[in-house]
């Protein structure tokens, strides 16, 4: 295929076995742990945990990335959309309140493939943000829960973190292709989440004062209620943020209760981390389990 799927449009020739352009992933899925999680958003993880599907490679080039082994160093197993349609069976089978794909952007179309006959339970899009919305819109009836990270609201700081200039356009246009598609969040009867959109930020150090505008951005843009906030104060120093003086620390505390204070003053719906969520205790093994 010459894949065009994500807002690179890098016209790479991606074959069963060849991978090439800025994700480097081959034409069919490369699946790095597929497994139940119990660490996203509560109406997401529930009791029981989300049945999270790890993709490997990414169109985004996070420097801070803690999925780095996965996202930029190709990690991970090739498979058929016929096992991945099996996997998403097996997390069902255990237990799984949704089916959770993690940076699926890049495979939006064996994911669509995959999701011909519907769930029985929601199917969560779990990306960095930086989508197409034409892609978006062929998974339009397939996706129940948009789960996108905003991550940047300035283009410097857009092409220095993550090299896209383009993310702050971008991003925000998906969101509201993803809040078209699905409407405002809908509930089942314990709380989980059926139906919505749920729009993440992590706080960067030093950024403090672009978080707010990404929090100013979500509350000018939706009714109070129709989309959650979900304010995350989880960085960590890593990979190449580690050579960028300005990154190579953590997130001071008067940050997070900077953010949280504003969130609250803006009346966003949604969740805040506490400190507890930091470090690389919470990343998960990249090991292939359940692929």
């Amino acid at each position: 295929m010459i894949c065009n799927l994500c807002p690179r449009k890098c016209g790479a020739l991606r074959t069963l076995d060849k991978g090439e352009g800025v994700c480097r992933m081959p034409e069919g899925p490369v699946v790095a742990r597929a497994a139940l999680h119990r660490w996203e958003e509560p109406p997401i993880s529930g009791t029981r945990g989300a049945g999270t599907v790890f993709f490997s490679g990414c169109p985004l080039g996070c420097v801070f990335c803690q999925n780095e082994s996965i996202s930029h160093e190709n990690v991970g197993k090739p498979i058929s959309v016929d096992r991945l349609r099996d996997i998403f069976g097996e997390l069902i089978d255990q237990g799984a309140h949704n089916i959770d794909l993690v940076n699926p952007t890049h495979f939006a179309h064996a994911v669509r493939e995959a999701l011909q006959t519907p769930l029985p339970v929601p199917v969560v899009w779990n990306s960095g943000g930086y989508e197409r919305v034409e892609t978006l819109r062929a998974l339009e009836g397939k996706v129940d829960i948009y789960l996108p990270d905003l991550k940047y609201t300035r283009s410097d700081t857009a092409e220095r973190c993550s090299a896209a200039p383009d993310y702050p356009e971008i991003a925000k246009e998906a969101i509201v292709e993803m809040f078209r598609q699905v409407g405002p969040c809908v509930y089942d009867g314990d709380g989980l989440l059926k139906r919505g959109v749920v729009i993440r930020h992590l706080i960067l150090p030093g950024r403090l004062s672009e978080a707010k505008e990404v929090m100013d951005w979500v509350a000018e843009t939706f009714p109070p209620g129709q989309v959650l906030f979900s304010l995350m104060s989880q960085y960590t120093p890593w990979g190449r943020a580690k050579e960028m003086p300005e990154l190579n620390r953590p997130l001071r505390a008067s940050e997070r209760r900077s953010a949280e204070g504003y969130m609250a003053a803006l009346g966003l719906e949604g969740f805040a981390q506490d400190g507890s969520s930091v470090g690389s205790g919470f990343i998960p093994a990249f090991d292939f389990t359940g692929v």
